[in-house]
């Protein structure tokens, strides 16, 4: 149940602002949508950022969809993890891993599950969202093995979706019964 009661959609204004997310999600809204709908100028950022995070990134959708389901998997966000999951299979991920980050400190030692890279990736993660901040050294292996562009969106895909986990997390947001479709 969540914190504070999804805002109701009948009578909505502005109107542009329902049909953005009508259009990025091909018409249905989420239960994250309803409940970023109570403040406007809020739901207008968060999708103009995760837009461009989840679509206009160079980074490799699999590692893209490792951290994202790495991090969730620290903060428990079952929401973001209900709907990130079959994004991560479907970039190339396992169940086995998928099912391994709800366990990040112990999954990134999983050498015969991870590759060099991808535990590379969890460990980013996992010290981005314990401590806010990455380990000696860890940057610069990851620049080495990426490149900046890649580290900067990494590092930056990573924020985000503690953001977004957090968000989920504290006002319960609940894994929706069914989609709402306008």
């Amino acid at each position: 149940m969540p914190e504070i009661p999804y805002k109701p959609l009948e009578g909505f204004a502005p109107v542009e602002v329902l049909t953005s997310i009508l259009e990025r999600r091909g018409g249905k809204l989420l239960n994250i949508d309803r409940m970023l709908l109570h403040s406007v100028p809020f739901t207008q950022g968060w999708g103009a950022l995760l837009g461009k995070v989840r679509n206009e990134l160079s980074l490799p959708e699999k590692l893209l969809e490792l951290a994202i389901c790495a991090v969730c998997g620290v903060l428990g966000a079952e929401y973001e993890m209900h709907h990130h999951g079959p994004f991560f299979l479907k970039a190339g991920g396992t169940p086995a891993q998928f099912n391994a980050l709800r366990d990040l400190k112990n999954a990134i030692d999983r050498d015969s599950l991870f590759s060099p890279q991808e535990r590379s990736v969890l460990r980013l993660a996992l010290e981005m969202t314990r401590m806010g901040r990455a380990p000696a050294g860890l940057l610069d292996q990851l620049r080495d093995e990426f490149g900046e562009t890649a580290l900067v969106e990494l590092v930056g895909v990573i924020a985000s979706y503690n953001m977004v986990a957090r968000f989920v997390v504290t006002l319960a947001v609940d894994v929706e019964d069914s989609v709402v479709r306008i």
